[in-house]
């Protein structure tokens, strides 16, 4: 607080020390007095909050970690392999060359300041992207150039779909010898079902690629040939009418004119304009009235704006932040209805959390109304408590700059929330909730409209794997305990219980890697040697058919009667997939209270946690309530167990049925092995969908239960010469087979 108070105070003698110090602390930073800007609020539209998002080994860190050099926030480039970029911090992301979790860092581009989210690209990370997305106003969707939309590019794509965000599209890796500039825009077209506009094109492919051709401003841009002869911060500016490449000419001109059609055909203005001022003369046609118009169709996510480059040959980034400030929107221009019953009151999310040595938890906040103050209180509207928020903190990737306030618009990270999780909304204070609810009310009252104050939190999925955990001694089970509240809270696909029949606690996470990173952390940040049992897959149990049962529970306790009878209904629901529902006959419906009606509800729900088969949850399955008979004085506790009884009871009789969760698998394999895949994944029950050709390779695309894939990327490995690359993705939950199920059953019981 006290360099805050230095720094912003105007003409303060001590301004110089204070950029000093910050140099000094923050190294990664560079010697440019933008390192001081960062934490001035800039213009609200100026700012743009974007995430960087791809399949894995797609190149979003190294095109994150050119941004960072090219606006003068590092001094010297990192590299993946070399374990040293600067959104990669963790000592898992470092070994493994992979992301793990999303990174935020700030930094300014031309007068803009720009919050960036570098996000993970392997499945099991997926609510990493998720809750990136959900507060972000734009992406930038990195693409291998060779291999064009992937399984994992599709998800992330999905993601951003749900959430309405705006993308620009980046086709990297154009130095690789397959780069296939067609086969990216087909496959974008085709996969992804949106319109890639290719506003650029490359000069050369391959080992050839020097550079763009920017099809809005008719110029060449050419970087160093040789990565070590340049950064890539020097490159050759030459319009198109000046070069000698007449080929590379009449090919700009014809994607050019594509171009102009294409965002004619999306945006109306434009489509106006060319056919008032441009009718005999598409090439006449001003830079500035395209850039103009694509910005309109990204914004309504009509299209998407495509360029090109190499990250990690240091050519194309600078363009990509300039389209970054060009076409994604700034906080203003992403409508969020709930932030207008707040008015200029604090509004902010808190989509992360993590946990420091020193600090406590940090929580990661986007503001969306007012100012967020350090040193006040705050009041968490989920939690319905107020707490104090001691310093506020712009981040930089692992590194923090303290900062007295955040304007709306802006990306911070919060020092003393300890109760405030993933999700939560928070207020100025209890009285500026109650305004907004109230405002909310009183137009609800003349349109009709759903009330809510409340942002949307992030949805988070269900696991798809669990094991056991156990601590080296029974000293260490508190330690254990504190380390593993720690990481929920962090990270809430991780769930954590405790079975009640042996005591022991359960680990439930997205996959094989995802449980083995938190084990690695557990004894590296916790100091516990903790001990992993063996993985295992989260079924889930249904029913086959209807049945209909009563139960009745008969109960003295004390000198006080418990009597009730009911009489249910239960039957599967068409698709499995869905969740478990109930309803209560519409007569009866009328004559029970609103205590027997809860108690009714929880007895079913309860019922639904443990399946008759294997105690697994259930899903695709309805209960009907028909009669519900007792005498008076009986608890609603105890209609709660009768109930939960009955459904346990007509669910055996409904004939239970185990569901497995089926991953999609896509393979890229050699030709040569491509037999040896195929008679792999028929042992392992799976099935084939597709067989595409990408270049030399095989793209192969299957269903497979997730029960045969448990070490499968060893094998994978063993079968291809370690040549082939996969990637997995819960499909679907499908029934088991008699047969599986009960080889399943036997398994469980001991008895294989």
């Amino acid at each position: 607080m006290i360099l805050a108070k230095y720094l912003f105070t105007p003409g303060s003698q001590h301004r110089f020390r204070v950029i000093w110090f910050i140099r000094r602390n923050y190294s990664f930073l560079s010697d440019d007095v933008k390192s001081v800007r960062t934490v001035v609020s800039p213009d609200i539209s100026k700012i743009r909050n974007i995430g960087i998002m791809a399949h894995i080994d797609a190149g979003k860190t190294t095109t994150t970690e050119r941004m960072l050099f090219y606006s003068g926030y590092i001094r010297a480039l990192g590299d993946v392999d070399d374990g040293d970029t600067v959104t990669d911090f963790m000592a898992q992301e470092r070994e493994r060359g992979i992301t793990i979790q999303s990174a935020a860092v700030t930094f300014d581009w031309k007068n803009h300041r720009i919050n960036l989210i570098d996000t993970p690209g392997h499945v099991d990370f997926t609510l990493e992207v998720e809750r990136s997305l959900r507060v972000l106003d734009g992406a930038v969707a990195v693409f291998d150039a060779s291999a064009g939309v992937e399984a994992q590019t599709l998800t992330v794509w999905r993601q951003a779909e749900k959430h309405h965000v705006p993308c620009i599209g980046f086709l990297n890796k154009m130095d690789k010898p397959m780069a296939n500039l067609d086969l990216c825009i087909e496959s974008i077209r085709e996969k992804m079902q949106t319109t890639p506009i290719l506003i650029q094109i490359p000069v050369g492919c391959g080992k050839n690629f020097s550079g763009i051709v920017d099809l809005l401003t008719k110029q060449k841009l050419i970087w160093a040939t040789k990565s070590n002869e340049d950064d890539g911060r020097c490159y050759k500016v030459q319009s198109l009418d000046q070069s000698d490449e007449p080929a590379l000419v009449q090919t700009a001109k014809e994607a050019r004119s594509n171009l102009i059609e294409q965002v004619a055909d999306l945006d109306d203005e434009f489509a106006e304009l060319l056919l008032t001022d441009f009718s005999d003369n598409f090439d006449a046609v001003p830079s500035i009235k395209i850039k103009e118009a694509l910005r309109r169709v990204t914004l309504a996510r009509k299209g998407v704006p495509i360029l090109c480059g190499s990250s990690l040959k240091n050519k194309g980034v600078q363009p990509l932040l300039d389209a970054i400030i060009a076409y994604l929107p700034n906080p203003n221009e992403r409508h969020h209805d709930i932030i207008q019953w707040y008015k200029d009151d604090l509004c902010a999310l808190a989509f992360k959390v993590i946990h420091d040595k020193q600090r406590g938890p940090l929580v990661f906040v986007r503001i969306y109304s007012g100012t967020l103050k350090a040193q006040t209180a705050v009041y968490n509207i989920n939690r319905n408590n107020i707490e104090r928020m001691s310093r506020l903190l712009v981040p930089f990737a692992d590194q923090y700059v303290e900062i007295p306030s955040m304007t709306a618009g802006n990306i911070g990270l919060t020092v003393g929330l300890k109760q405030t999780i993933t999700g939560d909304t928070i207020a100025s204070s209890k009285a500026s909730a109650a305004a907004a609810l109230r405002r909310a009310q009183n137009k609800a009252e003349t349109t009709g409209d759903r009330v809510k104050v409340i942002l949307t939190g992030v949805e988070v999925p269900d696991p798809v794997f669990f094991c056991t955990i156990e601590p080296p001694s029974m000293a260490k089970q508190a330690d254990l305990e504190n380390a593993l509240c720690c990481l929920q809270r962090e990270d809430p696909s991780l769930k954590v219980r405790v079975d009640p029949d042996s005591g022991q606690t359960i680990l439930c996470g997205m996959g094989e890697l995802h449980i083995e990173i938190i084990h690695d952390r557990i004894r590296r940040e916790y100091g516990i040697e903790t001990h992993l049992g063996p993985l295992q897959v989260a079924y889930r149990e249904t029913i086959v058919q209807k049945a209909k049962t009563t139960n009745t529970l008969d109960r003295t306790i004390g000198d006080r009667r418990h009597f009730v009878t009911v009489e249910l209904t239960v039957g599967p629901i068409d698709d499995i997939g869905t969740s478990s529902k109930f309803q209560i006959k519409k007569e009866l419906h009328n004559q029970l209270t609103p205590d027997l009606k809860g108690a009714v509800e929880n007895g079913v729900h309860s019922s639904y946690l443990q399946g008759p088969l294997l105690g697994y949850p259930v899903q695709g399955v309805y209960t009907e309530i028909e009669s519900l008979n007792l005498e008076p004085g009986t608890s609603p506790a105890m209609v709660s167990a009768c109930v939960s009884r009955c459904v346990q009871k007509a669910m055996k009789a409904a004939g239970p049925q185990v569901l497995e969760p089926v991953m999609s698998l896509e393979v890229t394999v050699g030709e040569d092995y491509l037999s040896s895949v195929l008679g792999d994944l028929a042992q392992r029950r799976g099935t084939v969908r597709d067989i595409q050709s990408r270049h030399n390779n095989k793209v192969l695309l299957a269903t497979v239960p997730l029960a045969e894939m448990m070490g499968y990327s060893t094998i994978l490995r063993s079968l291809t010469s370690g040549t082939a690359t996969f990637s997995l993705e819960l499909d679907s939950y499908e029934a088991m087979n008699p047969q599986d199920q009960n080889i399943l059953l036997k398994r469980v019981a001991g008895l294989l």
